[in-house]
């Protein structure tokens, strides 16, 4: 049993027990905290996999074969 396998009893049940422990005036705070983590965590996400495309690809356009810098070494 894991966690996508919670259904509609499960999501009312964690709202009921949120409402109890924070209040109803909390929860628009709770919901754009977590709104706002969820997206930098994406964001994060998607840098680190353009990070990780980007030096190859910075190489690949740097490499060019200069025939006078052999001759001058």
């Amino acid at each position: 049993m894991g966690f996508t396998n919670i259904g509609i009893p499960g999501l009312i049940l964690i709202v009921i027990i949120t409402l109890i422990i924070f209040g109803p005036k909390k929860l628009p705070e709770i919901g754009s905290a977590f709104g706002q983590t969820l997206s930098e965590f994406k964001k994060s996400a998607s840098s680190l996999v353009s990070d990780d495309d980007d030096p190859i690809e910075e190489v690949k356009k740097t490499e060019t074969y200069d025939p006078q810098a052999e001759k001058t070494e």
